[in-house]
């Protein structure tokens, strides 16, 4: 994150700028609505200002700029076609310790304005720290068509009802539920629908039934939710809705960067990461942890990678959920297998080349693989292998030693449909040394089977996806 987003209170306070153009209006319309005292310094005002100052009272300096016009000033803006004046305003600005904002001059900028979508007393900013003006442009556009300005009734109906529903509901966690409910249930819909009337008989029935109920703990539940094997933009709706609930999250290291993030912010955060024979909490530990916070009246976020039922014990977790009555929901993740050999251009079967898949895990008990060689070692299939990069040696000899040709296609995805995604195409006879050779590690997948010929053909859209 290149800059901190904040909302600045300028109601009563002095701000500056500094030019008179298109932008300069821009900038004092924004301060003015928000109910600063403006100061305009420019030898004109201009079309749009003089506009403004019909609406608005504000100040308008004539003269060159000085010092004393930054004097108990918060912000101030350089929005002059002059960039020696622009210069001029930054240099007093530094020395009065005033934070500026140069038009279209990132470099000179304290501070950069978004575009904002504004449904007062709900505002929404966006912005690409300078980047991309015209992507902001575009998500602005799409904002203002899909969030109606009921938003902002809704806002307003809200916030005078705040210090009741506090002193009602003095649960937090109840309270915090309480909150979600009334804005996206029917108290939300009448006021969308101006029944303002109707939304307050409602939200009084329920506050009478939440102050009935007391400071009594919210009944909790677990949401079992799988991330996928890395992209955030592989996750299902369903998972993000959850991920903003929670109350508190279970994660652990094969979670996506950037995922997190798209958790509640203010949820409690609680790692335990497992690396192999190196578990920061067991896998009993974390089934008691579930428990507990659930029992505490805890909605429990546990985040796996890729799917809860593909390899990721999510079975074992919902059974001792349910053995002490915990409520539990479990959201499917895109695992690994398909994500990441989508990413790499590796159909996992194909007319021509696989007509079954088997997904089987490469962990070792004793130092020794416990695979059904038998099983795997069929034509017109595709074995993909989780877990196998340490072993990854000894599931290529044993596959050879069983009877599959040295010859046989095979790859390894390390980092799958991430950022830094590799993929070391090969063969069975080939594939240790030339992983060893690159330096793969940890996450990473490995395919067998002829399919992983058709990489050639697919991997240059895939690449790109």
């Amino acid at each position: 994150m290149d800059h901190l987003p904040i909302f600045l209170d300028v109601n009563g306070k002095r701000t500056l700028v500094v030019g008179s153009g298109v932008i300069a209006a821009r900038k004092a319309d924004l301060l003015l609505r928000a109910g600063s005292d403006l100061t305009i310094v420019a030898p004109e005002l201009g079309e749009e200002l003089s506009r403004l100052a019909e609406s608005y009272d504000f100040s308008h300096k004539t003269g060159s700029l000085s010092a004393k016009d930054l004097a108990a000033c918060i912000i101030a803006f350089g929005c002059s076609q002059d960039d020696s004046i622009n210069q001029v305003l930054c240099e007093l600005a530094e020395a009065a310790g005033v934070m500026v904002n140069v038009s279209d001059k990132t470099e000179s900028c304290d501070f950069i304005m978004p575009a904002v979508v504004d449904r007062t007393p709900l505002l929404i900013a966006i912005s690409s720290g300078g980047t991309s003006p015209l992507l902001v442009r575009m998500l602005k556009a799409r904002f203002e068509t899909t969030i109606p300005a009921a938003y902002g009734r809704l806002a307003e109906f809200a916030g005078s009802y705040r210090d009741k529903i506090k002193a009602l509901i003095p649960n937090l966690t109840r309270r915090r539920r309480f909150w979600e409910a009334v804005v996206s249930g029917p108290v939300a819909e009448h006021l969308f629908s101006s029944q303002l009337e109707q939304a307050e008989l409602l939200i009084d029935s329920q506050l009478q039934a939440a102050a009935v109920a007391g400071d009594k703990p919210p009944v909790g539940e677990v949401y079992l939710v799988g991330t996928g094997p890395g992209d955030p933009d592989l996750l299902t709706f369903r998972a993000l809705r959850l991920m903003q609930q929670a109350d508190v999250v279970l994660y652990d290291r094969l979670i996506g960067e950037g995922i997190l993030n798209l958790v509640r912010r203010d949820a409690e955060r609680i790692y335990v990461g497992k690396l192999k024979n190196n578990h920061a909490v067991s896998q009993e530990e974390i089934g008691h942890m579930l428990i507990r916070l659930a029992q505490d009246g805890k909605r429990v976020l546990r985040l796996k990678g890729g799917d809860p039922f593909v390899f990721g014990r999510g079975g074992e977790e919902i059974e001792a959920l349910s053995e002490n009555d915990i409520a539990f929901q479990v959201i499917p993740g895109v695992t690994a297998a398909v994500g990441c050999a989508s990413y790499a251009g590796i159909p996992l079967t194909h007319r021509d080349h696989a007509q079954a898949c088997v997904f089987v895990t490469g962990h070792e008990k004793d130092g020794k693989l416990n695979l059904n060689w038998k099983s795997l070692i069929q034509p017109r299939q595709t074995v993909v292998i989780y877990m196998g990069l340490s072993s990854l040696e000894a599931i290529t000899d044993g596959f050879i030693a069983n009877g599959a040709n040295p010859a046989t296609p095979a790859a390894i995805i390390e980092n799958g449909t991430r950022a830094g995604q590799r993929v070391i195409t090969g063969t069975l006879e080939s594939l240790p040394d030339k992983t060893l050779d690159a330096g793969v590690k940890s996450p990473a997948l490995v395919i067998v089977g002829s399919v992983v010929t058709l990489r050639d053909k697919l991997s240059w859209f895939a690449d790109k996806s």
